[in-house]
């Protein structure tokens, strides 16, 4: 049966710590430690149920004495010490700690202390074992994010618009998979590169989504970049990866204007443009030049661009939506997802008119997304269609993930493309 990620839940034994504190301290350092450990002793399972534990002791500890110094370090070195234990009182154990890493590339003692040298790119190495062609695409990704990002299988499912069950059962046949076909733990010579890079990709631009969805998990935002800027350095020559980078610092960039002191949301058309990092907008947009000058489009690359147009704007009235909308027009030719193209009916709308983008976003098949009712009911209430804006509003935000997200649709919150 997979496993979930166990979050520390009794928070109020938690004494000094804080939940958003527990939470982010989770959220950082489940992936960095899961990973190390998966080097160590290769083995998912024994990795997953250290750490767990190790969140659980820390917990108890924490609340007396408070935070260490470190508490990845904290966390990494308890995990990996009582994998130690556990595994010497099991026979299979034991055979597994006189084999350990089998998946890394050279032995290495789980006894002793580790280097740094050696563990900096952990998570990378966890990309491409979970990223290899003998699983299927969907499973890759998936397997990914939770091993990563500490996501629970609900969390990883909405990523995927697919149920619970359905997601814990990809989950679970992957991992057997890596361990059946004893798939290695390590970043992929060159001539494998080309086959792991579109899941590995689509990893790292998951991993950066969830972190937007709270301050609390804003570490996985800086993580998603971190491994973009790696990538970049392994497969210098991919256009898909720079485009990848590109999107990820663009999107980034707005941080500052995403959300109010309240922490309420603000959506494009009403953020402070001044608050901008011009820095990462630079970056960004100079990759897009570059990828634009290969004439190799592909998703990420257009989704560079569009935020690349929108970047170039002073103001959401001077953006050149023609620009936007012939964008959305090659992305959906290469990725003809509902996502996609709900997104190219938003851009439509500043276009055309709302009644246009109505008729494209009702053709779509996006029940269970909360950005399509929240799209379908702006486009009414720009319509005048109160009573069905109201009521799709409301469905938006039963679906909404994070509690700003749901509390701006209760307000009767507007859309606006990104």
């Amino acid at each position: 049966m997979d496993r979930e990620p166990d979050r520390p839940r009794d928070l109020e034994a938690a004494g000094k710590l804080e939940e958003a504190e527990v939470g982010r301290i989770f959220r950082e350092e489940y992936g960095r430690s899961v990973a190390a450990l998966v080097r160590v002793f290769g083995d998912i399972d024994v990795a997953e149920d250290a750490v767990q534990e190790a969140f659980a002791v820390a917990l108890r500890k924490w609340a007396v004495d408070g935070l260490p110094p470190n508490p990845g370090a904290w966390i990494t070195t308890t995990a990996r010490n009582r994998a130690i234990d556990s595994l010497r009182r099991e026979s299979r154990g034991r055979e597994l700690l006189g084999e350990a890493a089998v998946m890394s590339p050279g032995h290495v003692d789980p006894g002793k202390p580790e280097q740094e040298g050696r563990v900096q790119d952990d998570r990378l190495r966890l990309i491409f074992t979970c990223c290899h062609p003998a699983l299927a695409v969907e499973a890759q990704v998936a397997l990914t994010l939770r091993l990563l990002g500490g996501l629970s299988t609900k969390e990883v499912a909405r990523s995927f618009l697919v149920s619970e069950p359905a997601m814990a059962q990809r989950i679970a046949r992957a991992k057997r998979k890596i361990k059946a076909a004893r798939i290695p733990y390590r970043v992929p010579e060159d001539h494998e590169l080309p086959g792991r890079l579109r899941a590995a990709l689509a990893v790292v631009y998951l991993v950066y989504n969830a972190g937007l969805g709270s301050e609390a998990e804003l570490g996985l935002c800086s993580e998603a970049i971190r491994l973009a800027r790696i990538l970049i350095r392994l497969m210098p020559d991919e256009p898909e990866v720079a485009g990848l980078l590109a999107l990820l610092l663009l999107t980034e960039s707005r941080r500052a204007s995403r959300a109010r002191a309240d922490g309420s949301l603000v959506l494009l058309g009403d953020q402070d443009r001044g608050l901008w990092d011009r820095d990462l907008i630079d970056e960004g947009q100079a990759i897009v030049r570059a990828c634009l000058r290969r004439d190799e489009p592909g998703p990420y690359q257009l989704q560079a661009a569009i935020n690349a147009v929108h970047a170039d704007a002073a103001t959401m009235e001077e953006t050149d939506w023609s620009q936007v909308v012939a964008l959305y027009d090659q992305l959906f030719a290469v990725a003809p997802t509902p996502v996609v193209a709900l997104n190219r009916a938003i851009a439509v709308g500043e276009v055309h008119g709302p009644a246009v983008a109505l008729a494209l976003v009702d053709e779509l098949e996006l029940d269970n997304y909360h950005p399509f009712h929240a799209t379908r009911a702006d486009l009414l209430r720009r319509l005048g269609r109160n009573t069905e804006a109201t009521a799709a509003y409301e469905r938006a935000a039963v679906l909404a993930p994070t509690d700003a997200e749901r509390e701006f649709l209760e307000r009767g919150g507007r859309t606006s493309a990104v």
